[in-house]
């Protein structure tokens, strides 16, 4: 491969890392370009963007610390149920759903999507 093969991922990784960083769905972005341009099997792209997700966190971390995104009440629940959420999904859904599963993640997606333009504008923390 030349080095001109290599511009387009990491164009759209540099550019899933930015959104990434601010919490606008960059994994979601690098999803989608893995599979629609790429060609890649969607459980293969749901692997990468969760291994890919690992260091982009870690690295946006201390600014989200910083400037005291990561303080509330919730915070722990809502991890605790993420990773209880994630141990259910993982041994009891991934095999009920399979090829819905794709189609399911559209779906919610679809629906974020509206809700987010719809919804009346926010508070800043």
């Amino acid at each position: 491969m030349d080095f001109m093969s290599y511009l387009p991922p990491l164009a759209v990784g540099f550019g899933a890392g930015i959104l990434s960083s601010f919490g606008l769905g960059g994994g979601t972005l690098l999803l989608v370009w893995l599979t629609s341009v790429s060609g890649m099997d969607p459980a293969q792209a749901r692997g990468i963007n969760l291994l890919y997700f690992l260091p982009v966190s870690a690295a946006a971390l201390p600014s989200h610390i910083k400037r005291g995104y990561l303080k509330g009440k919730g915070l722990f629940l809502a991890i605790f149920g993420g990773l209880a959420g994630v141990m259910v999904s993982t041994l009891t859904l991934s095999d009920l759903l399979g090829q819905w599963q794709d189609k399911a993640f559209g779906v919610f997606l679809l629906v974020m999507g509206i809700l987010e333009w719809c919804s009346p504008g926010r508070k800043k923390p």
